[in-house]
């Protein structure tokens, strides 16, 4: 008798034999899904890990000197109600910081059927953490992400804070997943006796470069009011979001940490096609506007950076089945961005409020956007003189081009945005000026083929900053270079189910995707190679999965000035199939 796994492997060979032919309804791809039907069928018979390949943190063989609850919440019916809030209160067995390290670790686990949650935790609305979760089986499902957190340090002794998270979830009679979720922070003293040696280089090395890796003395939250989370929700692509902030007049170094995530109409914003696509077609679908997106920030109406993000898939994106249980790059802990703003404090230290506003170029319903401010006082001083040099405004070249011939099309762009500002500070420390140079390449191509049927995007962007500073005699004290590409390919295939529901098909799907990361400031340096390849299929009735196979296949490879690290993995039909790891690797920056 032939088992489950072949018996649909005949159906897919059966289906493939009649790609769309007549007249079929195309769904927008890609999409976003949910197992429910299929769980029941795939369910391990206990509870199954999920998880984010990423390195460990260098504290994991360190005993912490303390831990402190955050939160434990469950987030059941919580669609358009207030966030989960809670005082916030330092803890009472811990030395005063700095500490070596901070780690924030939050512990989630549901059961049941659900779709992939977008959720953020802030502290006094400084958010430490963007998160999203995993789509649940009936027998339930477990993960654990750990961030170190120590950038916000300034932040944990305070006692005039509440910790705030927000996890909108529905829970009905069809969907019935709530996410259990614990928050804890651990705190680590630097250990001079630490059993690991290149743990111990790494904590001894991070001591001598704290004048400028420390921690900052005081971040300012850039968000909303709070009442549906602290991000601000952007719509559309005229749609500016701003606070007025005043800057402490000793301030010698500011940093914007921008934290972004997309949902609804531009989930998949790489993917969409212009309007006139829709429109030639008389398309019923939302998702239009083009495949470029720019997130950028202004202080009083003048731009001072923009970042393109990098493309998140959730796990009930595309292919919910490739996303168990290893998810896409940085599902469960997606990145932040750092702009140094340093070169506008000769405008800032005015003892005025100034306007820091958000906004996404050609971003539709909906984008969540919010920031840190990170600020270096001058604890010798209380007044810092300070000016702003050169401004070169940013510079953008953009070519699309457009083939279209009904449901078939090809849709390019290319774009470069440079920018470069400076300006000095004169300090306790010295007059130092400081340089940011930031540019980034975007090229994105979205084709169909087959009346529609078939759509392939291929998206690659390449970013740099550039941050020196030098001394009032021109002498270099300070150089920080750190360069991003993530490319991506998404390819989907269409095809008629068995019956004449216009709602049931087969969609086959391929994802490749990586991030290459390399960051410098001065001897210490990181590289990061990450890439993920996926194939599957499914037979979806509406957004319901009914069947399908999947296969992922990871690589992910770390290195800094003392330790090596690389992973591999492999996972098939729900299931790990190939997992190793070694402390030696070889970097590999194919994508």
């Amino acid at each position: 008798m032939a088992t489950m796994n072949q018996n649909a492997a005949i159906k897919f060979f059966l289906i493939l034999s009649f790609l769309i032919t007549s007249t079929f309804s195309i769904p927008s791809s890609p999409d976003r899904f949910i197992k429910s039907a299929l769980t029941s069928l795939r369910s391990p018979e206990k509870p199954q890990e999920y998880e984010e390949l990423t390195r460990p943190l260098p504290s994991d063989h360190l005993t912490p000197s303390c831990s402190h609850v955050l939160l434990r919440h469950s987030f059941a019916n919580t669609i358009n109600r207030p966030p989960f809030t809670t005082p916030y209160t330092p803890p009472s067995d811990c030395t005063s910081p700095p500490w070596s390290y901070v780690v924030l670790d939050l512990r989630a686990a549901s059961s049941g059927d659900q779709y992939d949650r977008i959720s953020g935790l802030w502290l006094g609305g400084v958010e430490l953490l963007r998160t999203s979760t995993a789509e649940p089986s009936p027998t339930g499902i477990f993960w654990n992400v750990r961030k170190d957190v120590s950038r916000y340090s300034s932040l944990f002794m305070r006692s005039d804070l509440n910790v705030t998270m927000m996890l909108e979830n529905i829970v009905n009679d069809v969907y019935t997943g709530i996410y259990h979720i614990n928050v804890t922070l651990y705190f680590y003293e630097f250990n001079p006796i630490a059993s690991n040696p290149k743990i111990n280089g790494r904590l001894e090395f991070a001591e001598s470069q704290r004048s400028d890796q420390s921690p900052a003395d005081l971040i300012i939250p850039l968000c909303d009011k709070g009442k549906r989370g602290f991000w601000f929700m952007i719509e559309d692509p005229e749609e500016i979001h701003s606070k007025r902030i005043r800057i402490p007049s000793n301030t010698r170094r500011i940093v914007l940490e921008l934290y972004v995530s997309f949902h609804g109409n531009d989930e998949f914003w790489y993917s969409n096609p212009p309007d006139s696509y829709i429109h030639t077609n008389n398309l019923a679908t939302g998702r239009g506007n083009g495949a470029f997106r720019e997130v950028f920030v202004k202080i009083d109406g003048k731009y001072v950076g923009s970042e393109v993000p990098i493309p998140v898939i959730f796990t009930g994106g595309i292919n919910p089945l490739i996303w168990e249980p290893v998810v896409a790059i940085g599902a469960f802990n997606l990145p932040s961005y750092d702009m140094d703003l340093t070169p506008f404090l000769g405008r800032l230290l005015d003892g005025k409020s100034h306007e820091f506003s958000l906004g996404v170029n050609n971003g539709i319903s909906y984008w969540l956007v919010d920031a840190n401010l990170h600020l270096w006082l001058d604890h010798g001083s209380s007044n810092v003189v300070a000016r702003s040099g050169h401004y070169e405004s940013p510079s953008h070249h953009m070519v699309r081009r457009e083939e279209l011939e009904q449901l078939d099309g090809s849709f390019g762009v290319e774009a470069e945005v440079r920018s470069e500002f400076d300006g000095w500070v004169k300090s306790s420390e010295g007059n130092l000026t400081t340089s940011v140079k930031s540019m980034f390449n975007v090229s994105n191509l979205v084709s169909f083929e087959k009346d529609g049927a078939y759509k392939r995007v291929e998206q690659r962007v390449e970013t740099k900053r550039i941050v020196e500073v030098t001394s009032e005699s021109g002498k270099p004290v300070k150089r920080i270079v750190h360069q991003r590409s993530y490319p991506l390919t998404v390819i989907t295939s269409t095809l008629r189910g068995f019956t004449n529901d216009k709602d049931m098909y087969l969609l086959m799907t391929n994802v490749s995707h990586a991030l290459n990361e390399k960051y410098s400031a001065g001897e210490a340096f990181t590289e990061i190679y990450n890439r993920q390849d996926s194939d599957g299929w499914m037979e979806v009735e509406d957004h319901n999965v009914l069947a399908g196979e999947a296969s992922t296949r990871q690589s992910y490879s770390y290195v800094d000035e003392f330790s090596c690290y690389s992973r591999t993995i492999v996972a098939g039909n729900g299931e790990i199939t190939h997992d190793s790891s070694s402390d030696t690797c070889t970097l590999s920056s194919s994508s």
